[in-house]
């Protein structure tokens, strides 16, 4: 059963001309990753493969979470294209048998919501949602997943 973790990226900054992609994350998008790793590390969901937006702040979120996995950066997620994200997902290999998406809101929301159909409850930075279907990859439609959980960093 494919499980995928999507993850909106942590707190960034917004530093004075600094173009969107090279925002880099603040000081509680720091803190906020690496207490996302924790809670994947304790949930022993550690992914096989990542896919992530080339964005910085995505990039940096990864690596304060601290799983050792390996990592795909994809323009697409930074295009922050629901339609995308569906398409990257559907081209993971069968072997992946769980999957982490770094990237942005609206299209990470659009993509929980979509897939799951959960209340719309808002998705905050660092919000992490575990979604499992049946099936694989290719097979990943609207409506096709089960919510397993939903952690944000504040509660």
């Amino acid at each position: 059963m494919p499980t995928l973790i999507a993850l909106r990226h942590s707190k960034a900054a917004s530093p004075l001309g600094t173009p969107d992609i090279d925002r880099p994350l603040a000081d509680r998008g720091r803190r906020d990753a690496k207490a996302a790793g924790d809670e994947l590390r304790a949930a022993d969901l550690v992914p096989d493969r990542v896919v992530c937006s080339t964005a910085l702040r995505t990039r940096q979120t990864l690596e304060e979470l601290s799983l050792d996995a390996p990592a795909d950066f994809e323009s697409r997620v930074y295009d922050n294209d629901v339609d995308e994200l569906l398409d990257l997902l559907r081209e993971q290999p069968g072997g992946a048998a769980t999957v982490l998406l770094v990237g942005h809101n609206p299209s990470m929301h659009q993509l929980v919501l979509g897939l799951t159909g959960a209340p719309d409850d808002g998705f905050p930075t660092s919000a992490t949602a575990v979604i499992e279907f049946d099936g694989d990859w290719s097979g990943l439609w609207p409506g096709a997943g089960r919510l397993v959980s939903l952690w944000t960093p504040r509660g």
